[in-house]
């Protein structure tokens, strides 16, 4: 395996410019994630990776070598696609086989590797099928099973999983990341499901627009997200976002809160004794970070719920809260309806804060 080393990568098509100065380090056996909306330059980042796209400014090495000049053959690297891209007069042995044959490599050892890769893909009853015979994840798996043959340096994922239907692509989910663990090998993978982002990746590379919003693990990206985009994009449901005012009193920065008649005031952190004044923010929480309290409990706020959406393990409910529309996650039982008032107190712990102006975070 290797790392793979992205400096100060630009793409320009003419006068457009896709990618603006891309600066992402993976290290040797990392899961690294490119996620984002389409359009926002991931895709291309990793067809310039695999060298089918050419590179307007910086560089790009693998394994400590520079490869801007290098073509695809020569990185050592494997591709799987969006769209299996099988050839259909071969069978599943021969596919995964092919790129062995091409180098000259003997029959008995190629054999031996096939063998070894269906197995671990468990897709060694289907070696003599073609794909049309295939189901949508049998053809992932065999494509996946072709770029394991080739044992690369680095393995390129481009959205492979966007073709499956919802059950199929938690399946193929869980068996990339077992695969992962199993063989330590470095992956780029490049997807726009944000699901896919949070369980697979070491690190996620938040895209938009051609830059890297944020770059860090899972766990930092979701609770402190870099700016308002990243914060909305990333969590199922997303952040609740909502505009309050800040003042510094008795030693605490304060926000209030509004939902109909009813507004409470929140200390966020302390101010130091500094600290005077007010300020616009934008306040982020999670629909967990809403917590059920009883009508007498004090630094709470009645909501009505406008709907209702049970998922099974959990249950969301959406509201109106300084004029934003806001989603808790609600205990599954006893079931909640639209139209039904609580009470509940964000857990201020979890809370971050964005400046509206520049969108980026906020320390206090």
């Amino acid at each position: 395996m290797a790392s793979v080393s992205i400096r100060n990568v630009r793409r320009r098509y003419g006068s457009v410019t896709v990618l603006h100065g891309i600066d992402i380090e993976v290290a040797d056996g990392e899961f690294l994630i490119l996620v984002g909306p389409s359009g926002c330059g991931k895709s291309t980042l990793l067809s310039m990776i695999a060298g089918l796209d050419g590179i307007s400014e910086g560089e790009i090495a693998i394994d400590g070598r520079v490869v801007n000049d290098v073509g695809p053959k020569d990185r050592d690297i494997a591709m799987v696609f969006q769209s299996y891209a099988l050839y259909p007069s071969m069978t599943v042995g021969e596919n995964i086989a092919f790129a062995m044959e091409m180098r000259k490599v003997h029959k008995a050892e190629r054999d031996a590797v096939v063998e070894r890769v269906a197995g671990t893909l468990q897709i060694g009853h289907l070696l003599d099928r073609r794909p049309a015979q295939l189901s949508g994840g049998q053809r992932q798996r065999v494509a996946m099973g072709r770029a394991l043959a080739r044992n690369p340096k680095v393995f390129l994922f481009d959205e492979p999983l966007s073709n499956l239907d919802a059950k199929l692509r938690v399946e193929m989910r869980a068996e990339i990341k077992a695969l992962h663990q199993r063989l330590k090998s470095t992956i780029v993978y490049v997807t726009h499901d944000q699901v896919e982002a949070m369980t697979l990746g070491d690190r996620i590379a938040v895209m938009k627009d051609g830059r890297v919003q944020q770059l860090g693990t899972p766990q930092d990206i979701y609770e402190r997200p870099a700016n308002l985009y990243v914060a909305a994009f990333i969590g199922s449901p997303t952040m609740n976002l909502l505009p309050v005012r800040l003042r510094a009193e008795s030693g605490h920065w304060m926000a209030e809160l509004r939902s109909g008649d009813s507004s409470v005031r929140l200390p966020l952190a302390p101010a130091g004794h500094a600290a005077t004044g007010e300020r616009e923010a934008v306040l982020g929480l999670r629909p967990e970070h809403w917590r059920l309290t009883e009508e007498s409990e004090s630094g709470a706020l009645a909501v009505t719920l406008q709907l209702v959406e049970p998922t099974g393990a959990d249950t969301f409910g959406f509201a109106e809260m300084n004029g934003q529309r806001i989603g808790i996650r609600l205990p599954p039982k006893p079931m909640r309806h639209a139209g039904e008032q609580i009470r509940v107190r964000p857990d201020l712990a979890s809370a971050s804060l964005f400046d509206p102006s520049t969108e980026q975070r906020i320390e206090l």
